[in-house]
């Protein structure tokens, strides 16, 4: 079955239709998944990244709109066909106001349905590039990845490459916010052009101003000659301004004039030059929180960002974790010239369970560990642990996990209602004596939240 005309995924909780939908549209060379309800289709969409979602607007549980509305906040590029009966016409006319791309109304014969997915696939030829462009490609190979939150922002990633949009890189430090920065560059326009990067928080004011703009000699004491800076090392290419949040305020208002006005002036200079540079920024701290604080302007945020991307933590993307560690091993055995297969099955476990607060970065660190102290061809756990320094952190199971939850939950009802059990059974939507259990659960005492 070819997947040259891209991936559908049909929800119906009729069998016989969805049967019938699936044969129309595989005879016509679409690769099809099904998925029998609202639910379904969800569990199915990060594993399949289909191209197309066509959905029964009536099902039982979750139904039609709920799932548009599910997939859009998961993905916002991922276009929606509503099927519907004649009877709920002016609901998916309602539907497609909020965004879905259109509707065919039961019965409809097959020239119809596959031209509304030929319609919806051929808008969305940019997002399907993306969808793709996301799984594959040298422009992201350093970045190993199968988590779906991560292959969404790569597909965000894909799509605003082709643009001079300014992006914002959002993730703790390890993230690999310069390789999301890197792949970028590479699908964009500039990527025959220089890529350069500059940690914003490493290097004094007065210096990093020099770095960014340049000097003429004599600007300053230790200016023996003359320095370009990155940004003319950068013109027709990218600049990635790792950390941005710890830029000082005084600086920002520079960097703010050099991206309005596209010029640039050297330290000590009275002349300026016209540059071409696509800036791309990170940080790992609350913006948000600098900025009310007043130590980031507020007006260049808005110029730089045009585009936001958040990386997800290590810790909620651990499917890659044995990916990775593997990758790394590879690499590390053939650096240190060792004949090293794999990790033990219990030292991969303990991989997978860390709590990993350095991200990548430190995964990275751990097994350059191992594989330098490694004497067999089998990485045993106890070096495993060693170089993660015996902080174990159990992943917790699905229950222990519940459990921290509604815990969690509990407590900030009771701290929005200041340990009103009413109000908060209200906002829980349950009954204060059902309400009272969970509490109970938890020795949770509403006394000790009220003002």
């Amino acid at each position: 079955m070819s997947t040259e005309r891209g991936k559908i995924l049909v929800v119906d909780d009729d069998p016989d239709l969805l049967r019938l939908m699936e044969i129309r549209l595989a005879a016509a060379g679409y690769a099809v998944t099904t998925a029998e309800s609202g639910e379904q289709a969800l569990a199915r969409l990060s594993v399949i990244r289909p191209e197309l979602v066509v959905t029964d607007l009536r099902m039982g549980g979750m139904d039609g709109m709920a799932l548009f509305e599910a997939i859009r906040a998961e993905h916002p590029t991922l276009p929606v066909i509503m099927l519907t009966a004649h009877g709920t016409i002016p609901d998916a006319v309602a539907a497609v106001k909020r965004g879905v791309f259109g509707y065919l109304t039961k019965p409809f014969d097959a020239k119809a349905l596959l031209a509304e997915v030929e319609r919806a696939l051929a808008a969305s030829g940019g997002a399907r590039e993306a969808a793709r462009g996301a799984e594959s490609g040298a422009w992201r190979k350093d970045i190993i990845t199968r988590n779906a939150a991560m292959e969404n922002v790569l597909a965000k990633a894909r799509l605003v490459a082709d643009s001079d949009a300014s992006v914002f890189i959002y993730g703790d430090s390890g993230t690999g916010k310069e390789l999301v920065a890197r792949a970028i560059h590479n699908a964009s326009p500039r990527r025959e052009r220089p890529f350069v990067a500059i940690n914003c928080g490493a290097i004094p004011e007065q210096l990093l101003e020099s770095e960014l703009f340049g000097h003429v000699r004599g600007a300053f004491t230790g200016a023996i000659r003359d320095h370009k800076g990155l940004f003319q090392t950068a013109d027709k290419g990218t600049l990635f301004l790792d950390e941005i949040g710890d830029m000082p305020v005084a600086l920002q208002v520079k960097l703010l004039r050099v991206l309005q006005e596209k010029r640039v002036r050297a330290v000590g200079s009275t002349e300026t030059h016209d540059m071409d540079v696509r800036v791309i920024s990170a940080t790992h701290r609350d913006i948000q929180a600098q900025m009310a604080a007043g130590n980031f302007r507020e007006d260049l945020f808005y110029r730089l960002n045009v585009v936001a991307l958040a990386l997800p933590p290590l810790a909620e993307r651990r499917e890659d974790i044995p990916l990775l560690a593997n990758h790394f091993l590879a690499a590390l055995a053939t650096k240190y010239k060792k004949t090293i297969n794999s990790f033990a099955p219990e030292a991969m476990e303990l991989l997978v369970a860390a709590a990993w607060p350095g991200n990548v970065r430190q995964l990275y660190n751990v097994v350059e560990q191992s594989v330098a102290l490694a004497t067999t061809p089998l990485i045993p756990v106890s070096l495993t642990q060693q170089a993660i320094q015996n902080q174990q952190t159990e992943f917790a199971s699905f229950e222990q996990a519940r459990r921290r939850f509604e815990r969690e939950y509990l407590t900030q009802l009771l701290k929005i209602t200041e340990g009103n059990v009413t109000q908060a059974a209200r906002l829980a939507q349950r009954n204060r004596t059902e309400f009272y259990k969970l509490l109970a659960r938890h020795e949770l005492d509403p006394k000790l939240f009220k003002s």
